[in-house]
């Protein structure tokens, strides 16, 4: 209770912190949008510098030799698109009644449905009743005709020619002015980058040189890869599109090649948008809906193509955010900023999720909003096993082993995410049936595991386990005996070619045990287990002989001096034996290594390095 106002005043001071954000994002936005601007072109651009550089060329003189022939390529395209762009605005009243005709066409066909219930409706609701015009027939108070009001229009003066000049410069002094600052912010980014990053570093201080730098070159190289692969990605789909068009007859294809790249800038919406404007068009000049149809089919296909296989190859799986948190950083961005914010949302959530990455305040951002959440396999195996999803286990289980050995999937994700639950069973808070589905889950995915490795040859399909005891390890050890045998396998088998897995009467090394020897005979090694003190799976002296190693459970700090006595048993009845155990570093609370050493021949660290000790002495099956 002492620390509820404590995090009472970090919650209040991180809300205000959030709104003071956001208020200068929003009122600051005059301020702001030229800089961002220039910093993103700024990182679209470093890599044309650094190829120029490359060639010979000065920073300064790569960094202008850039700039103009970015600009120069602006310009010229602008003023194609503008030319274009006038022709077209010049050229729609021409199609002004093949698009009306047409949008009665559409109107009818999805009002017709709607006007027939309306008249459904209407007549049911209306039978056996007045109408409202009858009713008031006779009761004769109709209102009497009143005097129709005169018409009164307003009109504006004409403007003189100074204000017309005046109201022209007025609206394209804006975004030319604002054109014009974001070129010269960009040219003095780009010349004092090395600098501004020197700044950026000494204003976080020297405790944090290494993380900041960490923190920049990801962010810097990140976006500057994906914003530069886009448009390059973009600029291709444009020219396709432009092409197509024009072999299709369609007039100004290169304005709606040129618009369809753009607006692919703008996530998912745009593409919509473009195709929607190219279709509509196109139907204005065609006195059919063919060749509406084939564009419209055709912009679809190639967006589907690029979205879908293209982009992967060239910028990598995806931007690195989510879909959803693409959506979401538009809108986000979009109502702050307008049409600037929907083309810099991207890039802009990007760099946020990027530095969440180094930098503890972002962290929720980049857990929202990342591509993959800052979960590793273990941890999603442990979630998925409080969630008792068993067939996603099982299924990402038979995805691993497709690739990997099932040593190396115990190692890596299963007795690491069995170890994170470990203080929660301890202390009570899973619950007895949480902790049943989750014995259930293990069990069967052990049992998908062990049908595949005993035959291979048939497919067998998932058991569903429904009832089980407190100790995993033991059912899988009884399972086995009811398909091998009482001594899970013939003992007429070849000497020293068995491997034994022991361990305490207990859920920790039964399961331990039972789990290595799956990842024994996965590899063809016969491997068996048994637990400490059980006599009646003793199979005489005629047996020792077989065995070449035991693997014995590495005890716990609590165990240790009841393990100790009965290690050196177990060396006096398998005098030819190896005795190796296994510390796996996910467990705590384990013995002293130090006195381990002293009672067995070899410690190791992980199932994987224990299937190589025993890899030479392979045996088959029997």
């Amino acid at each position: 209770m002492s620390n509820s106002p404590t995090v009472t005043r970090s919650t209040a001071m991180s809300l205000v912190s959030l709104v003071c954000v956001l208020a200068l994002l929003h009122f600051g936005r005059d301020v702001l949008e030229p800089i961002v601007l220039a910093s993103m072109l700024s990182l679209i651009i470093a890599p044309l510098i650094r190829s120029m550089r490359h060639m010979g060329l000065g920073r300064v003189s790569a960094t202008f030799a850039a700039i103009i022939f970015v600009t120069t390529g602006i310009i010229g395209i602008g003023v194609v698109l503008t030319s274009q762009l006038v022709s077209v605005t010049t050229e729609i009243p021409q199609y002004r009644a093949a698009i009306q005709s047409k949008l009665a066409i559409v109107r009818q066909i999805t009002e017709r449905p709607f006007a027939h219930i309306e008249a459904e409706m209407k007549a049911v609701s209306s039978n056996g009743f007045p109408s409202a015009e009858t009713v008031l027939q006779n009761e004769k108070i109709l209102p009497s005709s009143q005097k129709q009001p005169i018409p009164v229009e307003i009109r504006k003066p004409q403007p003189t020619p100074t204000e017309t000049i005046t109201r022209l410069l007025s609206s394209i002094s804006g975004p030319v002015g604002e054109a014009f600052l974001v070129l010269v912010l960009l040219i003095f980014i780009l010349l004092d980058h090395e600098s501004l990053r020197d700044r950026a570093i000494r204003l976080t201080g020297q405790s944090e040189v290494g993380k900041t730098i960490k923190a920049l070159g990801d962010a810097t190289e990140g976006v500057s890869r994906f914003f530069f692969s886009q448009c390059l990605v973009n600029t291709a789909f444009a020219i396709i599109i432009a092409l197509a068009l024009w072999a299709a007859g369609v007039p100004h294809a290169f304005l709606f090649g040129a618009l369809s790249g753009l607006l692919r800038f703008v996530p998912y919406l745009g593409a919509l948008i473009a195709g929607g404007i190219i279709t509509l068009f196109v139907a204005a000049i065609d006195p059919g809906w063919t060749l509406a149809i084939v564009c419209m089919a055709f912009f679809g296909a190639t967006e589907v193509l690029v979205a879908n296989w293209v982009e992967p190859k060239v910028y990598g799986h995806s931007s690195g955010l989510s879909p959803l948190a693409v959506m979401v950083s538009a809108l986000f961005w979009g109502a702050l900023w307008g049409p600037v914010g929907l083309l810099l949302s991207t890039p802009l959530t990007l760099c946020l999720v990027v530095a969440g990455r180094h930098i503890s305040a972002l962290e929720p951002i980049t857990i929202l909003f990342a591509d993959t959440p800052n979960v590793d396999d273990a941890h999603r195996f442990f979630h998925r096993l409080l969630a008792a999803d068993t067939d996603a286990i099982v299924s990402d289980a038979q995805v691993f082993l497709r690739k990997f050995s099932f040593a190396k999937y115990c190692d890596h994700i299963l007795i690491p995410g069995l170890a994170l639950g470990i203080h929660d069973f301890e202390n009570g808070l899973i619950e007895k049936t949480q902790q049943n589905k989750i014995r259930t889950t293990i069990a069967t995915l052990a049992e998908t595991v062990s049908q595949a490795s005993y035959d291979s040859d048939k497919k067998h399909k998932r058991r569903s386990i429904s009832m089980l005891d407190a100790n995993v390890g033991a059912h899988l050890r009884h399972m086995r005996k009811k398909r091998l045998g009482r001594w899970q396998g013939s003992l007429n088998v070849p000497s020293r070619s068995v491997v034994l897995c022991a361990g305490f009467d207990s859920e920790r090394d039964d399961l331990l045990s039972e789990l290595f020897v799956l990842a024994l005979r996965e590899s063809h090694i016969d491997a068996r287990s048994f637990s400490f003190g059980d006599r009646q799976e003793d199979p005489g002296k005629d047996g020792t002989d077989l065995v070449s190693t035991v693997f014995v459970a590495y005890p716990l700090a609590s165990t240790l001096a009841a393990w100790i006595p009965i290690v050196h048993e177990l060396r006096s009845s398998l005098p030819h034996a190896l005795i190796v155990t296994i510390r796996l570093l996910s467990e705590e609370h384990l013995a002293e290594q130090s006195i381990v050493n002293q009672h067995v021949d070899m410690v190791l660290r992980s199932f994987e390095e224990g299937l190589a000790f025993v890899a030479p002495d392979r045996a088959p099956l029997h």
